[in-house]
């Protein structure tokens, strides 16, 4: 028996489980377990076993269809759903599961009459929903005054339009769907990814390659993935692109899932985001941006084999599979598999060796193993695949700046910097980090303390850069007005074993002792590096004073060849 298992059936004996047969206690409250820490298929298995002794139990069936949906198997939920709604139940998410599967199967009289007597998937989908049905039905009147309906309502106006212009599309109209695109004043159609794609696509069908050509420019730069690269190429070619982004009406419906979740993403939890993801995935697996989504959502939530599963969906041959590869890589190195993670991003390096942000991801992860001179080779990389004056380039050369700096490479380290403050004069990041080498080589130690009081000033929350300033102050002798800068530091970071220690070392030199050694034993608690460690205990031995007058010393017999 699992110690998960184990656990519940503790909180079993405990808690009072009226409804519950007692044999299924366990198996109950372990599913409950699992999901609230987000590990659907657990959750899932065991609310399947509970299911077996207790399949009328409401709570239990619910449980059940929102673990299968976030775990991806939206199937197997629907036949608990129609079993809850059977009791009576108004679950939203049994609703929800049910819809898909009406979808699925062109139960379009069945779901209209769910929509009317609101019992679908929820406000935000019902009336796209009720749309694309009425199409589905032949009835393109009924469809367009559906999606009119919805545009009247206040904040749907976008969802509403894009939609209707994608029915617009599916039924070969394109010329009225590029009108809505084009629609000018207020409200004008905002631009995502997709619609801007299937904007593309529209204007490819009326012979306007030269539009499409130039839309695509404008959106998407110069700096473009492989996908944006075909269409390029095919546009320039002459080629007449096909709609794509819906073919069916099954595919609308998976759009108005998909259209829900990238809305929330910034607005609700990882959670409920993942189950409008998942219902889309459901409607069409092949729908890479649902799945891509899904992916992400899973890694946030710390479900790595889950996420795995979603990135391994996108087809080898689909242009957008290397963003599916850089998305398991980084789920292998969330997990500290770093030796899987660095092997598939050199294949991706190898199969991808235009793209410059598989050579940054590359570099990123090699530089956060510690291998500086591969990752140095990889943002090297990076940078000459992209423009000179791309304003974005601050980030590869900031990091790059990172590497050779560690590296002991530094006028090479300065220089990117330097080159990164002049695409990015007010990046706090950055002039922190080089501010703080400066401090920390002894060199330029007011400018260092130029740029470290900007950042705090830019970023006055962040406690790594008010540690920079306090630490910069104390090392130009300044140490009274340190304290104060290291104080709110540890308030912003008071777990941090750096943070820590420096107020340690600034309470000593003010005389403040006994706080000191307070401070650098907190700072061990939070598990240093080693070599830092060694530091704090020596410190709490025999003194700060002691500790420098050792390191002066040891410095002295370095410089003069003794041993």
């Amino acid at each position: 028996m699992n110690l998960l298992k184990i656990s519940v059936l503790a909180l079993a004996a405990a808690l009072p489980l009226p409804a519950l047969a007692q044999t299924a206690a366990g198996d109950y409250l372990a599913a409950r377990q699992a999901w609230i820490t987000d590990d659907y298929d657990n959750a899932a298995y065991y609310y399947r076993r509970a299911v077996k002794e207790l399949p009328d139990d409401p709570r239990v069936l619910e449980g059940l269809i929102q673990t299968e949906i976030s775990a991806g198997q939206v199937q197997d939920a629907v036949p608990a759903a129609r079993r809850l709604e059977g009791f009576g139940s108004e679950s939203q998410i049994a609703r929800m599961a049910i819809v898909v599967d009406d979808l699925k199967n062109a139960r379009y009289d069945d779901l209209l009459t769910r929509i009317e007597a609101r019992e679908g998937a929820g406000p935000l989908a019902d009336g796209l929903l009720a749309a694309w049905i009425h199409l589905g039905k032949g009835n393109m009147d009924a469809a367009l005054a559906a999606f009119d309906k919805v545009a009247a309502e206040d904040g749907l106006s976008y969802f509403a339009r894009y939609h209707k212009a994608l029915a617009l599309s599916y039924v070969g109209d394109f010329a009225a769907a590029e009108a809505i695109y084009a629609a000018p004043g207020d409200g004008q159609l905002e631009m995502t990814r997709r619609g801007a794609l299937a904007r593309i696509e529209a204007l490819s069908q009326l012979d306007r390659n030269e539009e499409a050509l130039t839309l695509l420019g404008t959106l998407f730069g110069e700096n473009l993935n492989p996908e944006l690269r075909q269409i390029k190429a095919r546009l320039e070619a002459g080629e007449t692109l096909e709609n794509t982004h819906v073919t069916s009406i099954q595919d609308g419906a998976a759009e108005v899932f998909f259209s829900i979740a990238a809305a929330l993403q910034s607005e609700a939890s990882y959670q409920y985001t993942l189950l409008f993801a998942r219902l889309a995935a459901a409607l069409r697996p092949d729908h890479v941006d649902a799945q891509l989504l899904s992916g992400e959502l899973l890694e946030s939530l710390g479900q790595p084999e889950l996420a795995t599963a979603a990135y391994r969906s996108v087809s080898r041959e689909d242009p957008n599979f290397y963003m599916a590869e850089l998305g398991r890589a980084d789920t292998l190195f969330q997990s500290d598999r770093n030796e899987a993670a660095l092997e598939v991003m050199n294949s991706l390096a190898a199969t991808y060796p235009d793209l410059p942000e598989v050579q940054r991801v590359l570099g990123d992860m090699q530089r956060q193993v510690g291998n500086h001179r591969k990752a140095v080779e990889a943002y090297t990389r990076a940078l000459e695949l992209r423009r000179d004056d791309d304003p974005s380039n601050w980030i590869l050369l900031y990091t790059r700046g990172m590497s050779r700096e560690r590296l002991n490479d530094w006028p090479q380290a300065e220089a990117d910097f330097r080159a990164a403050l002049e695409l990015n004069p007010d990046q706090p990041n950055v002039l922190n980090y080089f501010g703080y080498s400066l401090v920390e080589m002894d060199k330029d130690l007011d400018e260092a303390l130029e740029m470290i009081e900007r950042a705090v000033e830019i970023n006055p929350n962040a406690g790594y850069i008010v540690d920079s300033l306090g630490w910069v102050l104390y090392q130009l002798g300044r140490t009274e007005e340190a304290v104060p800068q290291l104080e709110r530091a540890a308030e912003l970071m008071p777990v941090d074993a750096v943070v820590n220690d420096h107020l340690g070392d600034v309470y000593w030199s003010v005389g403040r002792k006994l706080e000191a050694q307070f401070q650098w034993h907190r700072a061990l608690s939070f598990d240093p590096e080693e070599e830092e460690a060694e530091r704090i205990r020596r410190k709490l031995k025999v003194g700060l004073d002691a500790v420098l007058a050792e390191e002066e010393t040891e410095i002295g017999q370095v410089a003069s060849g003794n041993p």
